[in-house]
């Protein structure tokens, strides 16, 4: 049984507790994390805290190159490494009371709750400290505005229950931070500017000079608050107000500081200090105001994203904790930013996308926002196309390779296994257009921007196939496929499945659209491409009605993960690399994550076998592993197994299941819990432009239900213990199949569950 670490209770809509946890606080600060899209950070103290933690503030789209460090130089490696960096800590308010420091690190608390409410975006924290002869109780909120993107607020309140107190506060804007993963000691800022304008103080920093010809990334924090400043101090890269209240007991004060940052992203670094200025006038409002209209716009979210589960409070929280934070993270107002894997949450893993966004974040964005969001991710990649062309080019190959990580388009991961063997996430660019087409009906963007993309990465797969005269078959060697606990195999099944579906799909949408398309491929090509897609070799055995992982994976020591001392679990954090690539196991969905995206090509028989084949070797160390494998496991009737797996994605962090959360949450694999849910135990299916569905309610659920948009309709889903219920919220009628049978959705319908 795996071990869960569980810090905070169980609430439908919370994320409370009445611990301060010093031995884990790098992991509550990680559940604790906000954001709105433009920024965000993780849950640290607004107070000083001088014991282990985490301190992390994030800017959405503002990164640095660094050197690439390897020890040695091959052929094709990044210029640099890119990586988000951390950035101006704009809620540090320190506290004083007569004159000594509060720091919970040091001293004991009574009464300590903090809580983060998913319906509002609120952080509070609340706690009582005995220090320098008075009591004092504490009281923080904070939030980052969904509606005004640039503007934070934070309120504290002082109330001293016992003696008397002289309370002081140093309200900063603190520059001097430095990054937890892969910066070498390094700070990434310099000052240019600080000031006072007005009521606010500002400061104003730019990332230091690369070797890159990469641009400086120019940031300007500026701070306000409910009361004018007894004094104002600066050094390096620090502005800081301090306040100071007296008082017997019972005496309260109150202190609100508004926060507004703007980056060169935006704004004109000249021009900066100016636009805060009227920032400030626009958005000045109340506390009350600002809070209210952050709950209305959360409201109006959830009543599209919220998923409803009766009966088991456990799985409510963890659908919601993720929807929260995937959301906090990315609601596509900005078709220049792309949704990292730890969001706004951490530094691990460096850079602004992987191929998670094409493979897993699509389809949830497809059902739970507009269309122009998930064709702002499509945008994205198109506008990146010459920078992938550039990356096939560095590899001595044609066409377009997108990267592994990127900011801009460039390659910048500096692992040679992942970054230049991990080439099937060429064909989760693919997937997407194919993706975003099927599910919304508009071919638009397929006949032109579309099919640049396919042509540019058809022609990679091309180059980048030989063929093998004693086979007689087309091959791809020297990969590493989903699983990286391999390295450098040859013939990766789900690789040269990718590989020969975007031959296929791309053909077929040229011949379709030939006449509209932006792109011309000559006849010579398609033929050669006809020729890869009929003669490409894939793995397989008959005796076990497999496909086989890679040539060599039945030639290792197969045994299931329950063989394993549990206390090997995770591998990665107890076993060496060399033994990890030797053994049979499996990080994440290899074979299965090919047939759960073409599941129309394959049989039940195909499905059951490859499925208990693989799933018992599997260790499920990458986070977007369950949700594959829940989605199969309810196709196939193993409703059990479907919600262990449920489970596991969606309370991967909330529990800490592969012992990693405390540098940050794992943000793109978060879809996996609605994915396990809607497409999963719903059996929601939109292949071949036809809406479906298959529900089975799990035993411990009493009934869960969920919203979806699905061309130009809003739907509502119902599954309860004995019948399913669609209903029609907007839009036109329309035909859906439930348990393979048709029916006109014209308002509502109602089954028995089969």
């Amino acid at each position: 049984m795996k071990k869960i670490q569980r810090l905070f209770d169980i609430d439908p809509w919370k994320i409370a507790t009445t611990t301060l946890d010093k031995e884990n606080r790098r992991l509550q600060e990680s559940l604790t994390s906000i954001g709105n899209g433009y920024m965000g950070m993780r849950g640290n103290f607004e107070e000083q805290y001088s014991g282990d933690h985490h301190l992390g503030t994030y800017l959405a789209g503002v990164w640095y190159p660094d050197k690439t460090r390897v020890g040695w130089w091959k052929n094709g490696y990044p210029d640099y490494f890119g990586k988000v960096i951390n950035a101006v800590n704009f809620i540090a308010m320190d506290l004083f009371i007569n004159n000594q420091a509060v720091d919970l690190a040091k001293i004991s608390p009574s009464d300590f709750y903090m809580e983060l409410d998913m319906q509002t975006g609120i952080l509070r924290r609340t706690f009582t400290v005995s220090l320098a002869g008075a009591t004092v109780k504490f009281t923080f909120e904070r939030f980052l505005s969904i509606v005004k993107r640039e503007m934070a607020v934070i309120t504290m309140q002082a109330e001293i229950l016992e003696g008397s107190a002289e309370i002081t506060v140093i309200s900063k804007l603190d520059n001097n931070v430095r990054n937890e993963d892969s910066n070498y000691e390094e700070r990434f800022w310099e000052e240019l500017d600080h000031g006072s304008s007005g009521n606010y103080r500002y400061l104003t920093t730019r990332t230091i000079e690369n070797n890159f010809d990469i641009e400086q990334f120019t940031v300007t924090a500026a701070m306000r608050h409910s009361q004018e400043p007894e004094s104002t101090e600066t050094s390096e890269l620090t502005i800081a107000d301090a306040f100071t209240f007296t008082g017997e007991t019972g005496a309260v004060f109150h202190l609100q500081k508004d926060v507004i940052i703007v980056t060169s992203r935006d704004v004109n670094p000249h021009d900066q200090v100016t636009k805060i200025a009227e920032l400030f006038q626009v958005y000045s409002a109340p506390y009350e105001d600002l809070r209210q209209e952050q709950v209305n716009a959360w409201k109006d979210r959830w009543a599209l994203a919220d998923v409803i589960i009766e009966g088991d409070a456990a799985a409510q929280q963890g659908i919601r904790f993720n929807l929260f934070q995937l959301f906090s993270t990315y609601y596509g107002e900005d078709e220049r930013l792309n949704i990292g894997p730890k969001g706004f949450t951490g530094e691990k893993y460096g850079g602004a996308t992987y191929w998670d966004t094409e493979a897993y974040a699509v389809p949830l964005y497809l059902a739970l926002a507009k269309p122009e969001i998930t064709r702002n991710l499509l945008k994205y990649r198109h506008n990146q196309l010459p920078q992938a062309h550039i990356n096939a080019q560095k590899q001595g190959l044609a066409g377009a390779l997108y990267p592994m990580v990127t900011f801009t388009g460039i390659e910048c991961h500096n692992e040679w296994e992942i970054t230049f063997e991990e080439i099937h996430r060429n064909g989760a660019i693919a997937y997407a257009i194919y993706n975003y087409t099927n599910y919304t009906g508009d071919t638009s963007y397929l006949k032109k921007e579309g099919l640049e993309v396919l042509t540019a990465i058809a022609r990679f797969w091309a180059d980048r196939v030989h063929y093998s005269k004693r086979q007689q078959k087309y091959m791809i060697h020297g990969v590493t496929g989903p699983n990286e606990y391999e390295n450098n195999i040859n013939n990766n099944w789900y690789t040269n499945k990718m590989a020969t579906w975007v031959l296929s799909y791309t053909l077929q949408s040229y011949k379709e659209y030939a006449t509209e398309a932006t792109v011309t491929i000559p006849e010579k090509e398609q033929d050669y491409w006809q020729d890869i897609i009929d003669n490409m070799y894939f793995p397989e055995d008959q005796d076990l009605g497999i496909f086989v992982q890679h040539d060599t994976f039945l030639d290792k020591d197969l045994m299931p993960v329950t063989d394993l001392d549990p206390e090997n679990l995770p591998l990665n954090q107890n076993w060496s690399w060399d033994r990890i690539l030797r053994s049979c196991f499996i990080k994440q969905a290899d074979v299965l994550q090919g047939i759960y995206f073409f599941g129309d090509q394959f049989t039940e028989e195909e499905k059951r076998n490859n499925f208990d084949f693989y799933e018992p070797m599997t260790v499920h160390e990458s986070s977007l592993s369950p949700s594959i494998h829940a989605i199969l496991a309810a196709e196939l009737g193993m409703e059990e197994k479907a919600l262990e797996m449920y489970e596991r994605t969606a309370r991967l962090d909330l529990d800490n299941y592969n012992n990693d959360t405390d540098d940050g949450l794992h943000i793109t694999s978060m879809t996996g819990s609605w994915l396990a849910i809607v497409q999963g135990f719903a059996q929601m299916k939109t292949d071949h432009a036809h809406l479906g569905f298959a529900p089975f309610l799990p035993k411990t659920w009493n009934s869960y239900a969920f919203h979806i948009n699905y061309r130009g309709r809003l739907l509502f889903i119902s599954v309860k213990e004995e019948t399913v219920t669609l209903k029609k919220i907007s839009g036109e009628p329309l035909t859906v199949q439930l348990y393979g049978k048709e029916y006109l959705l014209e308002d509502e319908v109602s089954v028995t569950i089969a």
